[in-house]
């Protein structure tokens, strides 16, 4: 009597990074400060037109999304540790420190 069972996803969710649409949501928070900070910046002390201040709000939510993810992007970058195997006999620091 073997049976045959397979899994079933319960929650296709589970495992996945929360988002609201498209947009990471650990990035809205950022977002909203760039794009505050922007706003005051271009619009109000510099005085340029809201085409300006939209581009510099793009650019830096850009900027921001491309530093702060770690493993879609420059999280292939990282340098994964080089571990080798060695044998090689066993001596205590005291040991050494006769030796020398």
């Amino acid at each position: 009597m073997t049976q045959n069972r397979s899994f079933r996803t319960v929650n296709r969710i589970l495992g996945e990074r929360p988002k609201l649409g498209p947009f990471p949501a650990d990035q809205i928070f950022p977002w909203t400060l760039i794009a505050v900070a922007n706003v005051f910046i271009f619009n109000y002390l510099l005085q340029t037109s809201w085409l300006a201040t939209g581009l510099a709000i793009a650019w830096g939510w850009a900027s921001w999304w491309t530093i702060s993810t770690n493993k879609e992007f420059f999280g292939k970058f990282v340098a994964t540790p080089r571990i080798s195997r060695g044998y090689m006999k066993y001596q205590s620091v005291q040991q050494k420190r006769r030796e020398e």
